[in-house]
């Protein structure tokens, strides 16, 4: 405790942390509520002392959004679906790197890299897993080319129409060396499975799985860090008494790591409804193949909103998203305070 006739020195110290929190921090707030709330917004008109009438047309834009559904539809798939994903195989991988012995240090490393990575160059190296190059839909009754035809199917003038393609990618060249056929995870086109339909799931379905794989180094530092303070006391006598490896988990592990496993879930559900670099580094700026069904995003119509000059529209989205994680956060930390043993 600082005694009272000292703590301008503490407040001294505070003092350049707290200017560049009030600059950096809060006045964009501030302002971004301001912009919110006037009708027809543009900075250059404002710079020249154009005033603006206040009202809640630009929060009426974005709910009437066309897309406005869609991008939030996305925005909470992507977020509950990864979030206790990757919360879980963080937890259990977490534990399996707290029982090695040798190279424990060598695989927390190997794990750690994706945080350090470029979110970008991670996600076109994904693309490139997933990409398929030069498809080309033929007649499989009277193909006559070097590579081999997959996806046959009947149409309905009863010819048999296949895919062939200069290169499957990586990812489905496993599935293709198990027998399966080839899918269409992230090109624009048809549903090559399915003929006429999109690839939504396709699409949304590589998002998860890169989603998770890139939040899992962060969750499993968290968790790793806690494992690792836990006194082995407990797990002495929970072996003591011959309770099984389950229940020791169930039991002791998970009540003893629960303030961590709360950190992580809340900062995973606050991270994942900003979800939009993940999608860029895939899909590009477009966020979904044309014609497909996008995968855009809150953020991402915020982004398209700012390129378009409609900051008004930008700043209510801002704001709505906010009251989101907002609500989502305080419904977490009620939860937590239920369920997390200090």
């Amino acid at each position: 405790m600082v005694d009272s006739r000292q703590q301008w020195k503490a407040w001294l110290y505070l003092l350049p942390a707290l200017i560049l929190l009030a600059v950096f921090t809060v006045y964009p707030i501030i302002n971004t509520v301001k912009i919110a709330l006037l009708e027809g917004y543009q900075p250059l008109g404002a710079m020249g002392g154009e005033l603006y009438a206040f009202g809640f047309s630009n929060f009426s834009k974005v709910i009437h959004y066309k897309d406005f559904l869609t991008c939030l539809k996305n925005t909470v798939i992507l977020c509950v679906t990864t979030v206790p994903l990757s919360c879980f195989l963080a937890l259990i991988v977490a534990v399996c790197l707290n029982s090695i012995k040798y190279l424990g240090k060598v695989l927390q490393t190997i794990y750690f890299l994706p945080y350090v990575t470029n979110t970008i160059a991670i996600g076109m190296v994904f693309a490139m897993m997933f990409n398929i190059v030069g498809l080309t839909a033929v007649n499989a009754d009277t193909y006559q080319g070097a590579l081999q035809v997959y996806n046959i199917y009947t149409n309905s003038q009863g010819e048999h129409i296949g895919y062939v393609a200069q290169s499957w990618g990586i990812i489905n060249n496993i599935i293709q060396a198990f027998g399966g056929n080839p899918i269409n995870w992230i090109n624009a086109g048809v549903n090559i499975n399915r003929p006429g339909a999109n690839t939504y799931i396709a699409n949304i379905t590589v998002m998860i799985v890169y989603i998770v794989w890139n939040a899992l180094p962060f969750k499993i530092l968290i968790l790793l860090g806690g494992l690792q303070g836990v006194n082995k006391q407990y797990y002495d006598a929970a072996k003591i008494d011959g309770a099984s490896k389950w229940r020791v988990f169930w039991r002791i592990t998970c009540p003893l790591l629960s303030p961590m496993i709360a950190y992580v879930v809340i900062t995973g559900f606050i991270g994942g409804f900003k979800e939009y670099s993940s999608v860029v580094g895939i899909f590009g700026e477009d966020m979904g193949p044309a014609g497909n069904g996008s995968l855009m995003t809150i953020v991402g119509y915020i982004y398209k909103a700012i390129s378009s000059n409609n900051y008004g529209t930008a700043s209510a989205a801002s704001l709505i998203l906010f009251g989101i994680i907002l609500l989502v956060t305080l419904v977490n930390l009620y939860v937590s305070s239920k369920k997390v043993h200090y």
